[in-house]
């Protein structure tokens, strides 16, 4: 096997620590026991180089020999092909899995990114655009506390949908957004629970904190 290299930034605020998305990587990585390393990019700085291999500026992306993918999303699907832990192996395990790794990202992210950025700039006021952005959310959050009653996990066992999809309600949660949804609350409990992701957590924080330390 190629080695695994995931590139994030070298630094970041205060705020996003702990939710910069090359922790979504960092836990996939973890859950399959695949060996990597971390590489770094300036946070202040991005050089043609970065862009060449996200488009965007943003982090994360992943080599794996000569292929580099960007968005966390594609990663996961990426590593979900190298390791059973990831994505289940029949055809109706990886079907659920594909299509909870796209509900997250499209159905339940565009309604929470919007809302949280907006608590994040403290902007959430009582505006009928902050109010449109609240009734979005929570009539995603609704349909997710159906689909996760008497449920553990969104594809039969755990996989890189409950990377994504816990991730995504983890930010909300954040923000008190849960409050009134105990399924969505309790799938986050036991998702971050889990030791790849709390090791994934701490790895992040940690290197961010190397910064500060190397700047001060």
């Amino acid at each position: 096997m190629a080695e695994l290299t995931l590139t994030t930034f070298d630094w970041v605020p205060e705020l996003p620590r702990g939710f910069v998305r090359d922790l979504r990587v960092r836990w996939a990585l973890e859950e399959a026991g695949l060996p990597y390393r971390v590489a770094s990019v300036p946070f202040g700085d991005r050089k043609p180089e970065h862009f060449a291999h996200q488009p965007f500026g943003q982090v994360p992306w992943l080599t794996d020999g000569d292929l580099s993918i960007f968005e966390s999303g594609a990663i996961l699907l990426h590593l979900g092909q190298l390791s059973a832990a990831l994505i289940p192996p029949d055809p109706r395990g990886r079907s659920e899995a594909t299509e909870w790794v796209f509900a997250a990202l499209n159905s339940v992210e565009m309604a929470s990114l919007p809302w949280a950025l907006f608590k994040f700039t403290g902007n959430a006021s009582d505006t009928p655009g902050w109010k449109f952005l609240d009734d979005f959310l929570k009539l995603r959050l609704k349909h997710m506390e159906a689909a996760l009653a008497g449920r553990e996990w969104l594809a039969g066992s755990f996989s890189v949908a409950d990377i994504l999809m816990s991730d995504v309600l983890r930010l909300v949660d954040r923000f008190e957004g849960l409050a009134e949804y105990s399924a969505c609350r309790d799938y986050v409990a036991r998702a971050t629970a889990r030791p790849a992701f709390v090791k994934a957590r701490a790895d992040q924080m940690a290197h961010f904190a190397a910064a500060d330390s190397r700047a001060g």
